[in-house]
């Protein structure tokens, strides 16, 4: 098994050794896995292309090393615990041989279907078991996965099935999320209609067996496509830098980019952070609260978990049903050992009331994780006091869709663990500081860009199908670097606290929101000219969304336009990109070039109008007092 550290000495031996000899140390850590055929090198990188390689020439399948090389051990052990969205259901268990025989019939029934290796398959479905297992079976046949979250819309599902030029969509009738009942194939029926002509076959899940429509000619039934499958599937041997993924996540352009992710690197890290960052140990049970339709449902529900032989939960409903106690009740029931959640969640239930958490014995926790956005300090105290008594160490996780794996966080017992901090970088991670014009900034006690100067196994590769795009956001802003996006502060003691995005990117709980995807969607509705978005500080969400926008004719009615605006947001995107605030304006601060001046809307939406600058120099600047006279009213409502 790959390495895991357990006291602060030996962490800065390995992070000494990591950074003095990068390919030794990740060659000693990829030797823990089964490989087809070893690597020949371990890494070549230019960060200029980009174009980075790691365990060059070897040969796996990351579902051998997921199941298969486990069998023999822990065959009986309970690889994946399914909890249902009602409170009384039936918590389903699969050990590493029902998921082996599952993942290699429904590998199958792919196979049968004309699905091979490159060939691209999109999930939109619920939290069920079949999602996980759906994704293996790709993997197996080396076919590429790309989980789409069931809450987009069917305008945003359609641009990410052909972006990706999919052959197949694999969905649910329905999704059980707390009270509802969300009907997910008739959104997949309504991005067909909108055309998907890459598309050949819709395989239907029946999760709720309620009555869909169906078309014949490429609609099937899960179920009935499994029936007499074979319980073994000989994996596809795949090349370390073959595909395993695509992940699409929000730019500060309109159009979602398809993170790459390949199949060796990404195997080694997200085992080699799994381990070190939850301290797991062999018979624990291990909970992420994530979708995997993010990225931390990838790596920390699916992969990370099963590579390292681990017990993995995964949970279909909603923290709040059927009450605010939900979580702490299945952390009691299973006797959870490691949590991982949102600080947007533990924002929500506090506010929620103590009580919720008191009633039930979380005397089985050992580590408290975050994710998705930094927490802050009054979330993180009420986290460490009513869930963890006090006694569980929180290890506050920054990462990113495109790093693959967990970067910079504490490790448990063995980091200190101060409230609002990243900490420490993991050992092969080189993070660094640098001011805006590239320089690097020594010493500590200094705030700046956050970068990473050197590659890591479960990188970003390329976005899918535009690798000019790749450069220009990741690697274009500053020479020999990956540049994060974010802005960080790097304390007396060296440790790293994430400030937010500096780009046009909204931090809505811990889901990443292009401002210029919603500005686009707002301008969808016939009476808007044109619109501005952009992130102020919100209670729960951490961020929330601000929309300016300036309409055609005069609004009589504001809440049925409100209604409209958000209506048609849902449609182009989805509810999660809904507008908190909308404020119909005369006109947007412009410079003489016509740039929206966003830096001055974002401070009034925060409420900060005492320091808006110089407005001289704008093309209009009598349009700041107007909107900063209808942003107090909004604001005061």
């Amino acid at each position: 098994m790959t390495l895991q550290i357990k006291n602060f000495k030996q962490y800065q031996k390995e992070y000494a050794r990591s950074v003095k000899n990068p390919e030794q140390f990740w060659h000693d850590q990829a030797l823990s896995f089964y490989w087809r055929k070893p690597w020949k090198k371990v890494v070549e990188w230019d960060f200029k292309g980009p174009d980075v390689k790691w365990f060059i020439g070897g040969k796996l399948n990351i579902t051998e090393n997921c199941l298969d090389r486990h069998l023999a051990e822990r065959g009986d052990k309970v690889a994946l615990l399914w909890e249902p969205n009602e409170a009384d259901g039936k918590t389903k268990s699969y050990t590493y041989r029902q998921l082996h025989a599952e993942v290699c019939k429904t590998a199958n029934a792919l196979k049968a279907n004309g699905i091979g290796k490159g060939d691209r398959v999109i999930f939109y479905m619920p939290m069920v078991p079949e999602l996980a297992i759906g994704v293996l079976a790709c993997a197996r046949i080396g076919a590429v996965h790309s989980v789409v979250f069931a809450g987009f819309s069917a305008q945003a599902l359609a641009d990410r099935v052909n972006d990706a030029t999919a052959k197949m969509i694999i969905c649910s009738d329905f999704n059980k999320r707390g009270k509802k009942n969300i009907p997910v194939k008739k959104v997949v029926d309504d991005a067909m209609a909108m055309g998907c002509p890459s598309v050949e076959t819709v395989l239907c899940h029946q999760n709720t067996g309620q009555e869909v429509d169906w078309n014949p000619e490429i609609d099937k039934w899960w179920h009935e496509e499994l029936k007499g499958r074979r319980t073994s599937c000989k994996p596809t041997i795949m090349d370390s830098e073959d595909m395993l993924f695509i992940l699409y996540t929000s730019g500060s352009t309109g159009k979602p980019k398809g993170v790459v992710h390949t199949c060796g690197g990404y195997m080694v890290y997200t085992c080699y952070s799994f381990r070190n960052v939850f301290q797991y140990q062999e018979d624990d049970i291990y909970w992420c609260t994530a979708d995997i339709g993010w990225i931390t449902g990838h790596s920390y529900i699916v992969y990370g978990p099963l590579l390292a032989g681990a017990t993995t939960v995964m949970f279909e409903g909603v923290p709040t049903y059927p009450d605010a106690g939900r979580f702490w009740e299945i952390c009691d029931k299973l006797k959870v050992n490691q949590f991982y959640t949102a600080p947007t969640a533990i924002r929500a239930l506090m506010a929620r009331g103590d009580e919720y958490v008191e009633k039930y014995d979380l005397s089985t926790l050992k580590v408290l994780g975050t994710v998705g956005e930094p927490i802050n300090a009054e979330a993180w105290h009420w986290y460490d006091e009513k869930v963890g008594k006090g006694r569980c160490p929180i290890v506050d996780t920054w990462w990113q869709t495109e790093t693959g794996g967990i970067m910079i966080t504490p490790i448990p017992n063995v980091t200190e663990t101060p409230p609002t901090f990243a900490t420490l970088p993991l050992p092969g991670i080189q993070p660094c500081l640098v001011d805006k014009d590239g320089n690097e900034i020594a010493g500590n006690d200094v705030e700046g860009l956050l970068c990473i100067k050197f590659p890591w196994p479960s990188m970003i590769r390329t976005t899918y199908g535009d690798h000019e795009r790749c450069r220009n956001v990741y690697f274009s802003a500053f020479e020999n670097k990956y540049f994060t996006g974010d802005g960080a502060r790097r304390n007396k003691d060296g440790m790293y606290r994430i400030i937010g995005r500096v780009d046009d990117v909204i931090n809505v709980s811990g889901h990443r929101i292009g401002t210029a995807e919603v500005e686009n969607a707002i301008n969808e509705h016939d009476n808007v000219v044109e619109s501005a978005v952009v992130g102020y500080p919100h209670d729960i969400k951490g961020q929330g969304i601000y929309a300016y926008i300036i309409t055609n004719e005069n609004v009589t009615d504001e809440e049925a336009f409100r209604k409209e605006v958000l209506q048609v947001v849902t449609r182009e995107i989805g509810p999660i990109a809904k507008p908190d605030m909308i404020q119909v304006v005369p006109g947007l601060p412009k410079t003489r070039s016509g740039k929206i001046m966003r830096r001055i809307l974002r401070k009034i939406a925060e409420g900060d109008v005492s320091k808006l600058g110089d407005v001289s120099t704008l093309l209009n600047p009598e349009v700041v007092e107007q909107i900063k006279i209808g942003a107090l009213v909004e604001l005061k409502e």
